[in-house]
């Protein structure tokens, strides 16, 4: 909940929590079955934020578009970026007696000034992009309920009518990858506790080292995104709670991911097998115990928790008790927050169906995932120095790297198996094969993004520029025996006419 003046009012932010509201059922003096109706009758989805004024009435028209982005599938996470952004919107055109409808153009250009160059600490470009893209796409809705008869900005005519709000810089997708010496040492040193000559460190404080290198091995080998590989359950790995592994050993799997996907898009998640043994090992060696340190939390929690009596591998579904209430959801379709409080009852405790848990059971949220990545960053910087480190970059690795990471690799494997085919007489034939085995839409489809122009962006990281430049310069000081510094002043001055650039070193 945070709170802003609009116009003089005082307004404050609520997030819906339908399981927080029916928890007033149990409060001593409140009428719990008048708690449940209203619970029932309230057609808000979770995660939508609340605009209410000092009465305690919603404030609109924002908490109306809100209900919109909630109702039309929006994530709770998107949702809460918006809400601040529009908060502080509002706060600026509060100080001027106006508001999202009596805003003009000049409230919103010097708006974005303010956010952009005027304030104590001023927003990046990327920062602002994302926060006009929530004003645009407010006004976009006022646009179509006509509640506004536009927006209150021009288009430039320089952009070809397109929107003008935005910083008008098209922002490249900053792309950062590992090579195979740095993953190793990320994963092993730094998330998994070894010194860089593979031996055991006894200096090594950390916890958790299985779960927090399988989660590394299986972010790159599947390459999907932080809010599709923390979340995910022990059956779409080939696992049954409280069984153990059912897949075949040493064999890969593949699994739908729809809910947790961004955007929602459905696609289809490849696990390779190498994968699959760094997660069977940390199931093993660290899982199982973390569990049974669990049971006394979770039993606690019961009632908050999703209890489900079995799993139904063949429909993909799960059946079992919520908020006492009978509920049957598939697999695919659970959200991060309902995946976090599932839990299958064995007869002999309350097993989690996510697969990475901390303490207490429950599946990590995205802050302690950070927390583990920042400490694996220092115990690096820490070995910076060693004869077995590669070189480190500036700022730390993030687990979106992994993906990066990913995607190049498998771009280049299959640019390369293309470019052998054509060259042994196996082109492509037809132009189903084109699309079928075409390096660019096949890493598309595995990324799971909308646009073709999402994964050309991978092309130019193909090949490392640095190293062509450097190979370049070191066979033209090899062939002239001038140093960088001689070549760079005969390419400002020139050399006199008949004298070589070696001759003037």
């Amino acid at each position: 909940m945070g709170c802003l003046v609009t116009a003089g009012v005082l307004v404050e932010i609520f997030t819906m929590d339908k399981r927080a509201l029916a928890g007033l059922g149990s409060i001593p003096g409140v009428d719990s079955a008048a708690v449940q109706a209203v619970v029932t009758g309230l057609l808000l989805a979770d995660g939508q934020p609340i605009f209410l004024d000092e009465a305690m009435r919603p404030v609109e028209p924002v908490s109306s578009w809100f209900r919109s982005l909630a109702l039309g599938g929006l994530d709770r996470k998107s949702m809460k970026a918006y809400a601040y952004s529009i908060r502080r919107l509002l706060m600026f055109l509060g100080q001027r007696g106006a508001d999202v409808l009596s805003a003009t153009e000049t409230d919103l250009l010097e708006f974005r000034y303010w956010r952009t160059q005027a304030q104590p600490v001023p927003v990046g470009q990327a920062t602002w992009e994302r926060e006009s893209a929530a004003i645009n796409g407010l006004y976009e809705w006022l646009v179509e309920r006509r509640l506004v008869k536009g927006r209150p900005w021009r288009a430039r005519r320089s952009s070809g009518g397109r929107d003008s709000y935005r910083g008008g810089v098209r922002q490249d997708m900053r792309i950062r990858h590992l090579s195979l010496e740095q993953y190793l040492f990320l994963r092993d040193v730094g998330f998994g506790g070894l010194a860089p000559d593979a031996r055991l460190d006894s200096g090594f404080r950390g916890r958790s080292a299985h779960r927090n290198r399988a989660a590394t091995e299986l972010a790159l080998l599947t390459g999907t995104r932080l809010q599709e590989w923390s979340t995910v359950l022990l059956p779409e790995l080939g696992i049954e709670p409280g069984v153990g592994v059912i897949r075949r050993p040493g064999e890969p799997l593949e699994f739908t991911l729809r809910r947790c996907a961004k955007y929602g898009i459905p696609r289809t998640v490849y696990v390779p097998s190498d994968a699959l043994a760094m997660v069977d090992r940390y199931m093993l060696l660290e899982r199982a115990e973390t569990v049974r340190a669990a049971q006394p939390s979770l039993k606690r929690r019961r009632d908050d928790l999703f209890v489900i009596g079995r799993t139904d591998d063949g429909g993909g579904k799960v059946r079992g008790v919520l908020d006492g209430s009978p509920v049957t959801r598939s697999v695919a379709d659970l959200s991060p927050t309902l995946r976090r409080i599932t839990v299958l009852d064995t007869g002999n405790g309350l097993e989690p169906l996510a697969l990475f848990v901390g303490a207490g059971g429950r599946m990590l949220l995205p802050s302690s995932w950070d927390k583990a990545r920042w400490a694996a960053w220092r115990r690096l910087r820490a070995y910076a120095g060693h004869e077995r480190a590669p070189l480190l970059p500036a700022m730390p690795w993030l687990y979106h790297d992994l993906r990066h990471t990913y995607a190049l690799r498998l771009l280049a494997y299959l640019t390369q198996v293309a470019a052998d085919q054509k060259a042994g007489g196996a082109g492509l034939a037809t132009l189903v094969d084109h699309v079928a085995y075409n390096p660019l839409l096949t890493v598309q489809r595995r990324l799971g993004h909308r646009s073709p122009a999402s994964t050309y962006r991978y092309v130019q990281y193909l090949k490392d520029p640095q190293g062509e430049v450097e190979a370049a310069f070191q066979a033209w000081s090899a062939d002239t025996g001038a140093s960088y510094a001689q070549i760079g002043c005969a390419a400002l001055t020139g050399p006199p006419r008949g004298e070589t650039v070696a001759a003037q070193g």
